[in-house]
């Protein structure tokens, strides 16, 4: 599986922005699928998880209620929409999926590329 994030960009602290990570194959509904980041000088964490069917999700206390994770399987497509951002929102986010599985729980199959969100203050 190949994962391709996009969306990131520089955005206003209040702000918001779309992340999107595009899968190939023709498994994706066989992975759980979510989000993390690494600000700098700081190791990465867990941001968002999503299960198979998008019907559980969870997320990092530091984004609850701010971040939402949602996901389309006919498009082999995972979303994060980011509200209410903050400069402490600022690292490069990765997606994740994990097959059978959370990403949150189990250390993750693969990796997407990463992209950058900025958040001025």
């Amino acid at each position: 599986v190949q994962l391709q994030a996009s969306g990131g960009g520089l955005v206003q602290a209040g702000g918001s922005l779309r992340l999107s990570c595009a899968a190939s194959g023709r498994t994706f509904d066989t992975y759980g699928m979510g989000w993390f980041r690494q600000a700098p000088g700081k190791e990465r964490e867990f941001v968002a998880a999503s299960s198979r069917s998008g019907g559980i999700t969870y997320y990092a206390d530091s984004v609850k209620g701010r971040f939402t994770i949602s996901r389309d399987n006919t498009k082999n497509t995972v979303y994060l929409q980011m509200n209410s951002l903050k400069p402490e929102d600022t690292a490069v986010y990765y997606c994740a999926a994990k097959r059978y599985g959370m990403v949150h729980i189990t250390t993750p199959d693969y990796w997407g590329q990463g992209t950058q969100v900025t958040v001025s203050s």
